[in-house]
């Protein structure tokens, strides 16, 4: 609720429903996903989802990062359940566009390979505003698809005109292997984590790899009340908003 870009923006309506309402909802309808829980430090949200009947589990207010907060969100609720989970998808409560197949695709690498720790989404930037746009996390890649870095600035450059070099943007929805999320919340903060604020550089920093996929399903996150009145529209015509 204290977003520095837009102050109380969970639960800032879209189509008349909460912003995590989408987000919890339409999360839920990807049936490779066992539970479904929003992790939040603030009373205002926990009493909406209460009341909603929304599975939330309450975290600390120190967290600057959202991986932190979901390794705490996810020991809560192993405790809970008495029952140790073993992969923990971390989807930003600021995507009330995202597709339960989204969530599929993201998990689906460390089902093929258990040496994957941690996969992020990526989408293709399509348009120079949103290039140059602080708000959207770019990426670049090696050729096996994983992480070479992340920043806030236009990457890889445009200054030579090399126009066949693709550019993404990051999607956050981000699988971890239960035991690696544990290390990374142990993992010392980095200095690249820090100037671009982006959670990731993390992992890249102390030396392991991001495995990255690239997904077609045409989203948007919602930082400004301009994100909104743009996502809002798009969603009107929505396929899943008449299933919930």
């Amino acid at each position: 609720m204290g977003s520095s870009r837009f102050p109380g923006k969970p639960l800032v309506k879209i189509l008349g429903k909460p912003m995590i309402y989408h987000v919890y909802r339409r999360s839920k309808m990807a049936n490779i996903l066992r539970k479904v829980y929003i992790a939040t430090c603030d009373k205002e949200i926990k009493d909406y989802c209460l009341r909603n009947n929304m599975n939330v589990v309450m975290t600390s207010k120190r967290h600057k990062r959202a991986s932190d907060r979901t390794a705490e969100a996810m020991i809560k609720i192993e405790k809970k359940i008495k029952k140790r989970i073993d992969i923990v998808v971390l989807i930003q409560g600021d995507e009330p566009m995202v597709y339960p197949e989204m969530i599929k695709e993201s998990i689906e690498p460390m089902l093929k390979d258990k040496g994957i720790q941690v996969v992020n989404l990526m989408a293709t930037l399509k348009s120079q505003a949103e290039q140059k746009d602080i708000n959207e996390v770019k990426v670049v890649t090696d050729s096996s698809n994983f992480a070479l870095y992340f920043s806030r600035e236009p990457i890889p450059s445009r200054k030579r005109n090399v126009k066949e070099v693709p550019v993404y943007k990051q999607v956050c929805i981000i699988p971890f292997r239960r035991n690696f999320l544990i290390k990374f919340k142990k993992l010392k903060p980095t200095p690249l984590e820090m100037a671009e604020s982006v959670d990731m550089l993390r992992i890249l920093e102390h030396g392991y790899k991001v495995k990255m996929v690239l997904t077609e399903f045409d989203t948007y996150s919602v930082d400004t009340p301009q994100d909104l009145r743009q996502v809002e529209k798009l969603m009107q015509n929505d396929p899943l908003i008449k299933k919930y």
